[in-house]
């Protein structure tokens, strides 16, 4: 099979790839569409910390049910399909009450075994999603990112009675303002470029300007007391500290972007008392998929708008054209020539 092979920090090619076999209990799936994130990113540019190389990349996968390994059942063949990549062991103590997400031997399709930039890829039969009928291949592989953003959501316990402010307007943030504002949210969101901003603004948030006087502005808009809701998707060390400011008292902090392994963040240590703050890590998505691909199909989420499409053999110039500039993109989608 044709497939995209990260063979180390900065190198990418196209080449001929063994076709994936499913074992007993895996199904394989013919990808039709297959997202890039800033994971995927990372694999390309070295900054993933749990990649191994040789490798093929993409987590985000929408493709038809193909074949099933010995004594397994699923799907019907020809069923369309998103695969949720998050593979839990089902033994250890996060599996045990329900966060295979955070699972303690975690196996991640794209980053662990090999993903979805290729024509087949294998995956666990209880990973598979089936896609509403009226989505489109290309945006059935938006369910990845929106399940983050409702996770999130689900986190930070929003609700119509919330105001967000959002921190980061790139493809995870930009995820989290739609999810919440299906939720019912008011949702504001900050960002330092000034084109991802206007992004945000077109998806429905409250643009404000990031930067030396990000605070001021929050407090003048909160009557002094701070957002209900600070949702981080910067990944920044600062910005993730700044939040204890932002929120208000009583508020919720989620942190959903990551830092460099080892990274420390600090906070005040008066403010968790002072301000009674619940902060909230969130970590991609458990059991998510069905809510989004309902929003998907609902027409709720406008994400896949401001998405391009590529063909698979453009991936090498594509991920060389997002180093160079990662904001060159606001999403990049490869679909199957076929």
């Amino acid at each position: 099979m044709r497939a995209a092979i990260f063979d180390a920090p900065f190198s990418i090619r196209m080449a001929e790839a063994p076709k994936p076999e499913p074992q007993a209990g895996e199904a394989l799936v013919r990808v039709k569409a297959a997202g890039l994130c800033a994971g995927d990113l990372y694999i390309y540019t070295g900054k993933n910390p749990y990649v191994t190389y040789p490798r093929i990349g993409c987590h985000e996968i929408a493709g038809v049910v193909e074949a099933y390994g010995p004594s397994t059942n699923g799907p019907a063949i020809g069923t369309r399909v998103v695969v949720d990549p998050f593979i839990g062991c089902g033994h250890c103590y996060p599996c045990r009450v329900g966060k295979r997400n955070c699972c303690a031997n975690l196996t991640i399709v794209g980053v662990h075994r090999e993903g979805g930039f290729a024509d087949f890829v294998t995956a666990p039969v209880g990973n598979l999603n089936v896609v509403p009928d009226g989505l489109t291949d290309f945006e059935a592989a938006f369910a990845e990112p929106v399940a983050i953003g409702v996770q999130g959501c689900r986190r930070g316990m929003v609700t119509t009675q919330d105001t967000i402010l959002v921190l980061g307007a790139g493809p995870i943030g930009l995820a989290i303002v739609e999810v919440a504002r299906a939720h019912g949210a008011k949702v504001y969101a900050t960002d330092l470029s000034a084109e991802r901003l206007s992004t945000a603004a077109e998806l429905g948030a409250i643009p404000i300007a990031s930067g030396a006087g990000l605070l001021e502005r929050v407090l003048e808009l909160s009557n002094g007391e701070g957002m209900p809701v600070v949702m981080e998707a910067t990944g920044a060390a600062p910005a993730m500290e700044q939040t204890i400011d932002l929120v208000a008292a009583g508020g919720r902090i989620i942190i959903l972007g990551l830092v460099k392994k080892g990274q420390g963040i600090t906070f005040p240590g008066l403010d968790f008392t002072r301000k009674e703050v619940t902060i909230l890590g969130s970590r991609a998505s458990v059991d998510c998929f069905p809510e989004a691909l309902e929003l998907l199909a609902s027409g709720k989420i406008h994400y896949p708008r401001i998405a391009s499409s590529f063909a698979l053999g453009e991936a090498p110039g594509v991920f060389q054209k997002l180093a160079d500039n990662p904001m060159a993109l606001h999403k990049a989608v490869f679909v199957s020539e076929d």
